[in-house]
């Protein structure tokens, strides 16, 4: 029985950046013999075994074989004849197809280090289109280590591209399709993955909403990049930038969709595209499963952004209908994060990303405004039922009035 350290651990110590997850991979050893040890069984497609101390995950070195579609289209065999170099050969990139044993010795059979130096995400063999997953986790890999110069093989951009060709992208659960694109959206350089996407064909697959903003022109005097494409990848930089969480990097790529339905002979302006992208922004989120707080979000943000581009003239009634929408009053954080995606949406223009944002704190003091407002008096004055809902607005816009004069 042999354990080497495998994948992503040995890539990121060659690489000089923090190790969070460790792999092992196990040759030599049958079922029985990790038991008797002590390791647990998790796997039910193939033999993973957790570490009766340290709880992290021992695999038995196993070859695979396409036997279906999609990404649970496979056959495993894991035996103690499996050798390291066999178990290595299925893995997607030649950076993730290295392993060490307990001296730090590097087995290294497809050049992995060699890609590493050259910044290459390159695919181990042509088996690599066989799972239509790894186009997302490709692309996913693009947005971690850009930062530091890695782009995608032009030969696995194509393989990439055959795959999004060959319909076996529409195989793949929302399940699965969503944790790769969580992840993404949550690196350094989200906009990457949707490029890498877009490159070889899968976005408009997977995503054809965001993929139709690209090309589609907008006024130059709001949006000096012009293509909505262009703006909603800057979007999703600056939500980044900004460390914004995973509901509102969401909502920051479906914002725009009904941009894309805009006919050409009403451009470069989009008359109520926010009304009309709703439907294309329920669609993505149904597609993928999305959790509700990114569902909710994302309609949210997609029919009231303007309302936030516009907080310092709207009439304190429509200021009322807003606050209303978001439930401010038992659920700030929502409006927190609406806010936020307004700002990286302001931000996401060329030239202007250093530009104040005002409407932000206008929009926090409207809040709290509507909020100081007290239910007990009004209890106290006999209204109940609808007429004391009727009674709270009446109190909650007259302090919004206040609130608008005093600013």
């Amino acid at each position: 029985m042999r354990i080497y350290k495998v994948g992503g651990a040995v890539r990121d110590r060659l690489l000089g950046i923090p190790v969070t997850d460790i792999d092992w991979v196990v040759v030599g050893a049958t079922t029985e013999e990790m038991l008797a040890k002590g390791f647990r069984p998790v796997g039910a497609d193939f033999p993973v075994f957790l570490h009766p101390k340290s709880g992290e995950e021992y695999a038995l070195a196993r070859t695979e074989r396409k036997s279906g579609r999609g990404y649970g289209g496979f056959t495993f065999h894991a035996s103690p004849e499996v050798t390291l170099e066999e178990d290595l050969i299925r893995r997607d990139l030649t950076i993730n197809a290295m392993a060490e044993d307990d001296q730090q010795n590097l087995t290294d059979p497809y050049h992995g280090q060699r890609d590493l130096e050259a910044r290459l995400l390159r695919h181990v063999s042509p088996a690599f289109a066989e799972d239509p997953l790894r186009v997302l986790r490709v692309a996913r890999f693009a947005a971690r280590y850009a930062a530091l110069g890695f782009t995608v093989a032009p030969e696995t951009l194509e393989l990439m591209r055959q795959l999004s060709e060959s319909g076996e992208l529409e195989a793949l659960t929302p399940e699965r399709s969503w944790k790769e694109i969580s992840r993404a959206l949550m690196e350094d350089q989200p906009q990457v993955f949707i490029e890498v996407l877009r490159a070889c064909g899968a976005l408009k697959v997977l995503m054809p909403e965001v993929d139709a903003l690209f090309g589609v022109p907008q006024p130059p005097a709001h949006h000096p990049e012009i293509d909505t494409g262009a703006h909603t990848l800057s979007v999703l930089q600056q939500a980044a930038l900004y460390k914004q969480p995973l509901t509102v990097r969401w909502a920051c790529l479906l914002h725009d969709l009904g941009k894309g339905l805009t006919p050409e002979e009403e451009w470069p302006r989009h008359i109520a595209h926010e009304f009309k992208g709703l439907k294309l922004i329920k669609a993505v989120n149904e597609r993928f499963k999305a959790p509700r707080d990114c569902q909710e979000l994302a309609m949210l943000v997609g029919e009231y952004h303007t309302h936030g581009h516009r907080a310092l003239e709207l009439k304190p009634s429509t200021l009322l209908e807003l606050l209303q929408s978001f439930d401010v009053y038992r659920r700030p954080q929502r409006f927190e994060e609406f806010i936020a995606a307004c700002e990286m949406d302001a931000r996401g223009r060329e030239g202007l990303e250093e530009r104040s944002y005002p409407q932000a704190d206008y929009l926090r003091g409207a809040a709290t405004a509507a909020r100081t407002v007290a239910v007990q008096p009004l209890l106290e004055k006999g209204f109940k039922g609808p007429e004391l809902g009727e009674a709270i607005k009446r109190e909650r816009l007259k302090a919004l009035k206040a609130y608008k004069e005093q600013v």
